[in-house]
């Protein structure tokens, strides 16, 4: 009895899943799917209404950064290693 429980529970479980991944699971898909491409479109969409402005025009975000320059560190000396 207790084998015929146990084959019975597995056949069971297998055709449940077998039936979620061949109808259920593939709707779930297509809604993430389409979430995402409709967050692309929303990123491309705001992207260029952002970059409107006249052609041929540059525009400089942010003053890039200049290196720091130390010049008052001093002089260099090369130097000999002496052995004693």
């Amino acid at each position: 009895m207790g084998l015929l429980r146990t084959i019975a529970i597995i056949l069971i479980v297998y055709y449940v899943f077998k039936f979620i991944s061949k109808y259920i699971l593939p709707l779930f898909v297509q809604k993430i799917v389409k979430d995402v491409q409709k967050k692309y479109n929303e990123q491309q969409q705001n992207q260029y209404n952002d970059t409107s402005g006249k052609v041929g025009e540059t525009v400089i975000a942010k003053k890039p950064i200049e290196p720091k320059s130390n010049k008052d560190v001093g002089d260099y000396v090369d130097y000999e290693e002496v052995k004693d």
